[in-house]
């Protein structure tokens, strides 16, 4: 039967179904639109993106203008201070990265503080859960573990970490983490990360009006601040999170909406800091909460996960995911969800009258993030039971007095996710000889074609989704291994795409690999602060050999094919920046033609950098990406295919043996 089309405020028609592949979303977009709920998909597409401000063409940083330029004919005039059409979008850009940098290194150092405390002894609810990773962060940046007690490496670790934040001169710690020939590179061009408040104060100083006016001049401090995101602040956050709470390793997790229960108490986290999931987590398993639960008639009390924070939890602890970013309002429109939580990064505003339509208590947690309209209980790590028992206290509460009627979207993927970079070192290798060796070897014999990073957001200005999966399925059927974060991660997950049966809709040679091993073939990493698990990925490619001396030699590209924030430039010019090529979909803020354009996706690659890319569409996007890799495949020597043999466990144990 066909579809039945609904018009909008009587403005544009559409089909609902080309909004979102998501079924379990899109059974809650018809529930909202029969109930006159307005949902980010309404307001998109209602919404008209303004076409000046979307190339950038426009300046507002000081009362001369605001300034609009044409892009058109981009070069046909100037600002009112005389400002060119690429000082213009380089200082936008700029900003954008010093905004995304922010968010992820005032993320990490959050995380550092709870660290120092817990080593202090003055937060006492959490712990250091994993030692061998301590060690091992440690060592690699130079502290010594030899003989000493996790304490004092710990104390250690904390005072080298800080300088990723407050360092004025010299280079980042985790600087030692980059391989050599990258690193040169970054020195010759004046580009190491000094310390992250350093260079996001001087690129927001150098965008401001009447400061650097050279577009390229102003790239390379766009460079040297999103660095200090990837190989600063976010790496910090994950290397941080694994300690405390442990490194993932892989665990089959239920995705979708159909996660909620009817018969229990729902309750859900949606943010990205993993200290209010932990608490969470103790307060729904406290025998009083549980009580509680069961004297109001529920059977339990069901914590699920949405976006990040969600991907940490199920990656640690087998939480339940319910989906993500573009599904936040739809959940809620279940009338199931009887709180909902968040912290920051990522909430969107709108979160606030689609739970009051459905009578679901919306609570924000961090000082960071107030919502006009939410409850405020705010969360501290040294007594976090105080907010998340309250929280669970108000979920049971509203699930003894439901007024609405229940439909929850009967749709549950199971997906294997969890794939640090320790666990892929030991998958590869084994417990004795965890190595990349065996990913290295299959890509210079051709079995894996490349590597490729799908990451980032989802964006109702597309059909939600779609592209992610789309594009997946396209890399992987020509042999390329991918690797996820982010809601990207999860929308494979939801298509079924993330276990180790997928292998069948590999190629020949990626097939042969996974089913060997025993993997799937797409490997989902974390949160999108854990971006930072592929860089040392790639450095570890780099190390093991065979694949060139610097990050810009290895065949991976990445990929943000619904990219929406401005997190995601700083992580997509911190990747080129590494010398990976990156290609973002639905829009990119820079003018076709213009000099910044082609400084960005032409020059940069030139200087021995990574470059930009860009298509709205999956299939391009794929053919560009495996273009880039068959191109470095040349470059090293491997572009043909040689006889070698693949290793599996057993050969590995008879090697052993002798």
């Amino acid at each position: 039967m066909e579809e039945k089309k609904i018009v909008i405020r009587k403005e544009k028609e559409i089909n609902l179904k080309d909004l979102t592949s998501c079924e379990a979303t899109l059974q809650m977009l018809k529930r909202a639109k029969k109930d006159g709920v307005e949902t980010q998909f309404d307001r998109a597409v209602n919404m008209r993106a303004c076409p000046i401000g979307a190339d950038s063409a426009c300046c507002k940083h000081c009362a001369m203008g605001p300034c609009r330029l044409n892009s058109k004919d981009p070069y046909g005039k100037v600002g009112v201070c005389g400002a060119t059409i690429d000082t213009i979008m380089s200082r936008n850009f700029a900003r954008m990265v010093a905004a995304g940098t922010a968010c992820h290194n005032d993320h990490g150092m959050a995380m550092l503080e709870v660290f120092r405390d817990v080593v202090n002894g003055e937060i006492k609810d959490y712990k250091i859960a994993d030692t061998g990773k301590l060690e091992t962060v440690a060592a690699s940046i130079g502290i010594e573990t030899e003989g000493r007690s996790t304490h004092d490496i710990a104390i250690d670790l904390y005072h080298e970490l800080k300088k990723t934040y407050t360092q004025v001169e010299g280079e980042i710690p985790f600087a030692k983490r980059v391989p050599e020939k990258t690193l040169e590179t970054w020195r010759k061009h004046g580009i190491v990360p000094r310390g992250a408040m350093r260079e996001i104060m001087e690129l927001m100083n150098r965008s401001h009006m009447g400061v650097d006016q050279d577009y390229k001049n102003i790239t390379k401090q766009c460079s040297r601040t999103a660095l200090v995101d990837g190989w600063g602040g976010s790496m910090v956050a994950t290397e941080i999170g694994d300690i405390l709470f442990g490194t993932p390793s892989p665990v089959s997790i239920e995705i979708n909406m159909g996660v909620l229960k009817e018969d229990q108490v729902n309750i859900i986290v949606h943010g990205h800091e993993p200290n209010l999931f932990e608490s969470m987590i103790s307060s729904v398993n406290e025998p009083s909460l549980i009580q509680a639960a069961r004297e109001a008639g529920a059977k339990d009390i069901n914590l699920v996960g949405m976006c990040c924070s969600g991907l940490e939890m199920f990656s640690r602890h087998g939480t339940p995911h319910a989906g993500n970013f573009s599904s936040t309002e739809p959940i809620l429109v279940t009338g199931a969800v009887d709180a909902m939580a968040v912290d920051i990064q990522c909430i969107q505003q709108g979160l606030v009258k689609v739970a009051e339509c459905y009578g679901t208590p919306l609570f924000t947690t961090n000082p960071r993030c107030h919502i006009e309209g939410a409850t405020h209980i705010e969360f501290h790590e040294r007594d976090p039971k105080t907010c998340t028992d309250e929280i669970v206290i108000k979920a049971i509460s509203r699930f003894k007095n439901r007024k609405i009627p229940i439909e929850i979207p009967q749709y549950v993927s199971r997906g294997v996710q969890g794939f640090s970079h320790e666990y892929i070192n030991y998958m590869l290798g084994g417990t004795f000889r965890g190595s990349y060796t065996p990913l290295n070897d299959n890509i210079i014999n051709g079995r894996i074609r490349g590597v490729a990073g799908v990451v980032g957001c989802t964006n109702p200005r597309v059909k939600q989704d779609w592209v992610h999966v789309e594009l997946v399925k396209e890399l992987i059927k020509n042999d390329v291994l991918v690797i996820q974060t982010g809601c990207s991660q999860i929308a494979l997950a939801k298509a079924g795409l993330t276990t180790p049966e997928a292998a069948h809709l590999a190629g020949p040679g990626l097939r042969e690999v996974c089913e060997t091993v025993g993997m799937p073939p797409i490997l989902g990493l974390g949160a999108c602060v854990d971006n930072t698990r592929i860089l040392i990925a790639c450095s570890e490619m780099v190390r093991t050999g065979g694949l060139g001396e610097s990050i810009a030699d290895l065949p991976v590209a990445g990929a943000a094919p619904e990219w929406m924030s401005e997190k995601a430039i700083a992580i997509g010019q911190y990747f080129v920046a590494s010398g990976v090529f990156t290609v973002f979909g639905v829009t990119f803020p820079i003018i076709e033609g213009t000099k910044f354009h082609k400084h960005l996706f032409e020059e940069l690659e030139e200087l021995g950098f990574g470059k930009w890319g860009f298509t709205p569409d999956p299939y391009e996007m794929a053919q560009l990406m495996i273009a880039h890799i068959d191109k470095k495949r040349r470059a090293l020597g491997i572009d043909r295919a040689q006889d070698r043999v693949l290793i599996d466990m057993a050969d590995r144990q008879k090697l052993d043996a002798a």
